[in-house]
């Protein structure tokens, strides 16, 4: 099956530069300090991307570019770790990821309290964030878009990454619900849209919680019915933001579940058939390299 996409992807004379991002989130100290912790991390991946640059894996660089973690509620007090982790990698980190993720349904696993986005000491990190030029990874469900929207509003020089397609759920309870689900999604990715500072990971959608049943078929689903699933929601993101704000994101592993990695990019290529060549640069290679600042 591998074979037969890969065989496609050579007939269809395809050759577009993608960047690539990797996580890990093993690699925090374990002990000092807690708000220091995370600094590990970002040391580890220094250390593989020290390890790429020198060129004895061959020629692709990983970690080019580095996004770590900080608590953005210690407020100013967060000032340290950010210094800590500039430290930790001088030359490549970027910025830091952050999930303000909460919903009222009891059944929905919560990562952040309610109004976290508001709250007084996260704007005041993430005013810190914003004056060292770094970035925050956003990661929240769709009812929060609005919210997200007035938090970029408030922090207009901060650069913010949303995942996923802006945290779309069409599971639990918001199963077999998109004709209400839909407008609210889409209500939110253009409040998002109108903030100049927010760009947009369009993938994620392998994940179970989008209501896709991919991961339960006997056959994995083919780059061509990817195209067409994936079209209405990534080309609605793409009218949105533009395709200079908007970066194709495999999130692997955790999508390995419903495709392989071949078969999505081979999907991210028929899906944008219809943008010129410029576009498709940028939804490839040129948005992710302009935000995290990597010159390859």
């Amino acid at each position: 099956y591998l074979l037969q996409e890969l065989t496609a992807d050579v007939i269809s004379g395809h050759n577009i530069r993608s960047t690539v991002f990797i996580e890990t989130r093993s690699m925090y100290r374990t002990d000092g300090p807690e708000e220091l912790r995370p600094v590990g991390e970002v040391e580890f991946a220094q250390g593989l991307a020290a390890a790429s640059a020198s060129g004895i894996y061959g020629s692709t660089r990983a970690a080019a570019a580095i996004v770590g973690h900080a608590d953005l509620k210690l407020g100013d007090r967060v000032e340290p770790v950010l210094e800590a982790l500039q430290a930790a990698s001088p030359n490549r980190f970027r910025g830091i990821r952050f999930s303000v993720s909460w919903d009222p349904h009891p059944e929905v696993e919560n990562r952040a309290e309610p109004g976290t986005l508001a709250d007084p000491q996260f704007v005041a990190g993430a005013r810190a964030l914003a004056r060292r030029g770094l970035s925050l990874e956003g990661s929240q469900f769709f009812p929060q878009l609005p919210e997200m929207a007035q938090f970029a509003k408030t922090v207009p020089d901060l650069k913010i990454v949303l995942n996923h397609i802006g945290g779309l759920m069409r599971v639990g309870p918001y199963g077999n619900r998109d004709d209400e689900v839909l407008p609210i999604w889409r209500q939110g990715i253009a409040a998002v849209a109108e903030c100049p500072n927010v760009y947009i990971k369009l993938g994620g959608i392998g994940q179970p919680r989008y209501g896709f049943d991919w991961h339960t078929r006997d056959h994995p689903i083919g780059s061509e019915e990817l195209a067409q699933a994936l079209a209405p929601y990534m080309n609605y993101c793409i009218e949105q933001l533009g395709p200079d704000r908007c970066m194709f994101e495999s999130n692997f592993p955790p999508d390995k579940v419903s495709y392989s990695y071949n078969v999505l990019f081979n999907a991210f290529k028929r899906l944008s058939e219809g943008y010129s060549a410029t576009e498709r640069a940028a939804l490839f290679h040129d948005t992710a390299a302009g935000v995290y600042r990597i010159d390859i």
